[in-house]
């Protein structure tokens, strides 16, 4: 069955008209009045939905029952991610959400190939958070990861959230994965092509993150943080 979010109150009974994203969606499958469709708006569980009319541009349904379902990992996982260049980014964020991410900080490192701001900040942001909704409406999360504005890990850690931290490092000194708390929620940070920069690095460090290895192989900064999920969710 079809799944689409629809960020708003829903509720059995309701009458509404979709989102323009996901009344595209539903035209382009060519479904018709009384087909069913499944709505989930982020807040806990998904909906029976009625298709009840098709117009050029808009679609209506009727809200049907509700499923108290959830999907989602069995702990909160944070990703700080070095951005990396444009589709990498992209395959970052659509893979992180189908493996449980909680929620997604791009991080502005010393190395990162895209550089951010103003407008195309924005834009950017805008889309990697459509690329969330996407994954979360293909892999069946009812609950959608936050991506969060871009910042630098000096601002971060201004204000950093409570909760373990864990850095990806190839330096000496690291712990395995398997050896870390296997209970709360954690941010990981990882960096973006060539790494974080040594003087990043010692700012995570002092900023109480613990510094992890994935093991002897070198891994792509897209996958790593990945790897890490895929352990952990």
């Amino acid at each position: 069955m079809p799944r689409f979010y629809c960020p708003a109150p829903l509720q059995t009974g309701l009458a509404l008209s979709l989102p323009p994203g996901a009344a595209r969606h539903v035209q382009v499958l060519r479904m018709q009045p009384g087909d069913v469709i499944t709505l989930f708006n982020g807040e806990g569980g998904e909906f029976d939905a009625t298709v009840t009319r098709m117009g050029r541009s808009d679609v209506e349904v009727e809200v049907g029952v509700h499923h108290p379902i959830e999907r989602e990992a069995s702990r909160a996982l944070h990703l700080l991610a070095g951005i990396t260049a444009n589709e990498r980014m992209d395959w970052l964020v659509e893979k992180a959400t189908e493996l449980g991410v909680a929620s997604i900080t791009p991080l502005m490192a010393e190395r990162s190939v895209l550089k951010l701001k103003g407008e195309r900040a924005d834009k950017k942001l805008a889309h990697w958070q459509g690329v969330a909704v996407a994954a979360a409406e293909q892999c069946g999360r009812n609950r959608v990861p936050v991506i969060h504005a871009a910042v630098t890990l000096s601002d971060w850690l201004k204000k950093a959230p409570l909760g373990q931290r864990w850095v990806l490092s190839l330096s000496e000194g690291t712990q395995p994965l398997s050896q870390m708390p296997t209970d709360g929620p954690v941010t990981v940070l990882s960096g973006p092509e060539g790494g974080l920069s040594p003087a990043e690095e010692a700012s995570a460090l002092a900023g109480g993150f613990a510094p992890v290895t994935l093991g002897a192989r070198v891994l792509r900064a897209e996958t790593a943080p990945l790897a890490v999920l895929a352990v952990c969710a």
